[in-house]
Parts: structure tokens; sequence; C-alpha cells
């Protein structure tokens, strides 16, 4: 019996070791490289379509409601281009992170909120899903299959 728990934890601690090292290079990549998806057709419907945010620029919050509706919305557009092509790359992943969570807290507290938005009718679903899949690549980085690990190195 007790051989037969040592070989069951062994092929446990084996399996799940594998795992890790696996996920240490693939697991962020599904997340950069679906929310690179999602923001990059923001930025694309953006950037070809006209800009709305003359119309809710009293709901953006501080200091975001004092920049005029031109540069918030070149803003916005230029960051959903850029950041998912960093994403994708695994280049300045915090810093595409951060940006897109800022950009995201404003578009939840100024357009999404009450509104409902494409997967909900509530208005926090969609916009939470992105801050949620976005915090670990802050914190923990793109991982190994990135080019800021191999420039790290």
């Amino acid at each position: 019996m007790n051989a037969s728990k040592t070989t069951l934890s062994l092929a446990f601690t084996t399996t799940f070791g594998l795992l890790n090292k696996v996920g240490e290079w693939l697991a962020p990549v599904g997340l950069r490289l679906l929310l690179a998806y999602e923001f990059w057709l923001s930025g694309v419907e953006k950037l070809h379509g006209e800009n709305w945010f003359a119309d809710i620029q009293e709901r953006f919050p501080f200091p975001f409601n004092i920049v005029p509706p031109e540069i918030s919305w070149q803003i916005s557009t230029w960051t959903e281009l850029i950041a998912p092509v960093l994403l994708v790359l695994g280049l300045g992943t915090r810093f595409a992170s951060v940006s897109l969570i800022v950009l995201t807290t404003v578009a939840w507290v100024s357009v999404h909120a009450g509104n409902g938005y494409n997967v909900c009718d509530n208005g926090y679903q969609l916009p939470l899903m992105y801050l949620v899949m976005l915090v670990p690549l802050l914190l923990s980085g793109p991982g190994k299959l990135s080019l800021d690990h191999w420039i790290a190195r």
C-alpha cells in the first residue's frame, strides 16, 4: 500500500510539474491573444468610424472628462491598436496591460455601465472579464513565450 501511495504521489508530482513548465510558456499566451483580438477589433472600428466621444465626454471620470473629445478618441483608438500588437509579441506586456486596464475602466464607467454590451445585458460582464484577464498579465508578465522574457534573459 505504501509503495503504491508513493508511486501515485510521484505520478501526480511529475504530471503537475510538467503542467507547470508548459504553463509558464503557454498559459499567458491565450490571454494575450484573446485580449489582443478583442481590443484590436475595437481599435479598427474606431479608426474607421466617427468620433462619438463628444456625446459622452461628461460621463468620463476625472481627469479624462477635461481632455478634448478628439484627443480622447485618438488616445483610445491608438491604445486599442498598439497595445494588442504589444500583447501578441509579448513586448512591453505590463505597460500594454496597464494601458488597457485604464482604457477599460474609463469605458466601463462612461459607456458600458447600465447600457449592456455584447455578451451581457447589465453592462458590467464584458469589461469585468477584460479586467480579470489583464490583471495576471500585469502582475505576472507575459510568460516565457514572449519578447519580454527573451529580452530579460
